[in-house]
């Protein structure tokens, strides 16, 4: 008999592509998809894949969708949102999915992916950053902020089971079917019938700056690979850092995605950073500024020779292959 795995936020950005690794996989032999709004497997072009309507912060649906699976995978996770929203989603949620796994008696793994956010944008991080740098989040930024109380509670949930987890910690994850990173760019965060006038007149490209800080992209095929092996691989459970080679400079990304890169000293930007902490109110779409005022690099070479991953796409591919679906 083959595995049946159980995941949450199947249609996500990464849940397309994690479910569609999965339902190609042999060792795989059923997978429950469960998200609040209905989806047609068949129109993915997945055989092995049924809908399950379910909302992860109801105890009961986590409970249900739990309850048949060998493995469980949690995808779901709101990026872009507020800080309350994202709250009741990524922490309540999140620890629902974790306490209904460890409760239920036929799960026998957990696979979540958490983030290089979890790390949080510190100073005196090392560079690059490995997985036994213990993730501490930044409380200035919300998802950062959560995704590392996350990782705690998992640990706290887990602890005394015999659950095998494998924690992701992707960097950003980009390509055609994840275009958030493109999304996030404040010339796309206009009005509908703004963004369209603007497009149609003759206007200089916006500006962006950049003060020199790398950035490290990784495809959401290549982040799906990974969820596979950790759902089928024999490689010791744990954290592992997932990114594709190479890395991007903020003037990359601003040239591919159809804006005009600015040097900035990077002290301007931890200046602002620091500014805008102290700001009571802020949107929780601008604290991901906080994200450009240091490096947060990470090693993956555990996720090569451990987990046996190994990415197709490097830094640049990735963001060329984003820059060419818009």
């Amino acid at each position: 008999m083959g595995l049946t795995v159980a995941v949450t936020g199947p249609t996500g950005e990464i849940g397309i592509s994690a479910v569609t690794a999965l339902d190609r996989d042999p060792v795989v032999e059923r997978i429950i998809g469960m998200a609040r709004r209905p989806f047609d497997p068949a129109g993915q072009g997945w055989t092995k894949t049924e809908y399950r309507q379910g909302d992860i912060t109801e105890r009961g649906d986590v409970d249900d969708l739990v309850a048949d699976a060998d493995v469980v995978v949690h995808l779901a996770f709101i990026i872009m949102g507020t800080r309350e929203e994202s709250a009741r989603v990524n922490l309540a949620g999140t620890r629902n999915v974790f306490e209904a796994t460890v409760a239920a008696q036929r799960p026998r793994r957990l696979v979540y992916t958490s983030s290089v956010a979890a790390y949080g944008y510190h100073s005196d991080n090392p560079s690059p950053i490995t997985e036994d740098v213990p993730p501490r989040g930044s409380p200035e930024h919300y998802y950062s902020e959560q995704k590392a109380a996350c990782e705690a509670a998992l640990k706290e949930t887990v602890a005394g089971s015999d659950l095998e987890v494998y924690v992701l910690r992707p960097c950003i994850v980009a390509g055609p079917k994840a275009p958030a990173l493109a999304d996030a760019m404040p010339w796309n965060q206009l009005p509908g019938p703004i963004k369209r006038v603007t497009q149609l007149l003759p206007l200089p490209k916006p500006l962006l700056p950049d003060p020199g800080v790398p950035m490290q992209l990784v495809h959401h095929d290549d982040v799906a690979s990974a969820i596979a092996l950790a759902v089928t691989t024999d490689a010791p459970p744990g954290a592992y850092n997932l990114a594709g080679d190479g890395v991007v400079s903020i003037s990359d990304v601003a040239t591919e995605l159809g804006a005009r890169p600015v040097r900035v000293p990077q002290f301007a930007a931890t200046a602002a950073s620091g500014l805008m902490a102290r700001i009571p109110f802020l949107p929780s779409s601008l604290e991901w500024l906080h994200a450009s005022r240091t490096s947060v690099v990470m090693d993956t070479g555990k996720a090569k020779t451990q987990l046996g991953w190994e990415p197709k796409y490097t830094a640049a591919e990735t963001l060329s292959e984003l820059g060419r679906s818009r």
